[in-house]
């Protein structure tokens, strides 16, 4: 394998490995993009993780799973109900830490007293002065993952989100509705309220077992944030 400049980059030298794939400080502040699918959280007080996402850390750094009752009562109730989709650990110290999510590629967002929705399996880090909260859409039996239930962020400060290969940001206006897959749905603005649709014409044409069958309807002024990938379908328990 060659680079634009006839250099075979597919071959190293144990010095030239380690120059070329080693840690680099971007300055980017507390969360930075080590690589397109490895975040760099430069550790100094509290942030809170996706549970299983640490692969390495430096540092004097303590991981703590998240209390039964570390956010209250409510939101003990909530995911207790959608499952294990927004577990989360926490990172306390100093040091740096680096999080992956089975190689998904990883945007970094930093918002200014806005909010965003985030699908939990899509939720890889927060810094602690963001306000969250589970937000459950409508009781749909045997509803997939991405459509049942949502993280609602708010606040200033970093937010790290995943997404299967690169990401399509829609824009929602008052005559221009947005209707999605509820897997291949990661993101959309704190404004919207989206909707459960049925398409009886796609049950019809590719199965009642369908997911296409399936939708979200995002209506108003905002964005929506999609993947070029279907999440694998997560059944609610019903015990």
């Amino acid at each position: 394998m060659f680079n634009d400049g006839g250099i075979d980059i597919s071959r190293y030298s144990i010095d030239e490995f380690v120059k070329n794939t080693g840690q680099k400080d971007l300055g980017q502040g507390k969360f930075e993009l080590e690589r397109d699918r490895m975040l760099e959280v430069n550790l100094d007080g509290r942030v809170w993780i996706k549970r299983g996402s640490m692969v390495a850390y430096l540092g004097d750094v303590k991981f703590t799973r998240e209390g039964v009752l570390e956010h209250g009562l409510g939101k003990m109730m909530k995911k207790a109900v959608t499952g294990e989709g927004v577990s989360l650990t926490k990172a306390e110290g100093a040091g740096k830490v680096y999080l992956a999510d089975g190689g998904k590629k990883i945007s970094i967002l930093n918002l200014k007293g806005e909010a965003i929705y985030v699908n939990g399996n899509d939720l890889l880090a927060f810094e602690e002065s963001i306000n969250w909260d589970i937000k459950m859409m409508k009781k749909v039996a045997g509803m997939m993952a991405g459509g049942l239930f949502n993280v609602r962020l708010e606040g200033t400060g970093m937010v790290a989100i995943t997404t299967h290969y690169d990401p399509l940001t829609l824009m929602v206006t008052p005559d221009r509705p947005v209707f999605t897959d509820p897997n291949a749905t990661v993101a959309w603005s704190g404004n919207l309220q989206p909707d459960i649709k049925t398409d009886i014409s796609l049950k019809t044409l590719v199965g009642r077992s369908s997911g296409e069958s399936i939708q979200m309807a995002f209506k108003g002024q905002g964005f929506v944030v999609i993947q070029p990938y279907e999440e694998i379908p997560y059944v609610v328990p019903t015990a």
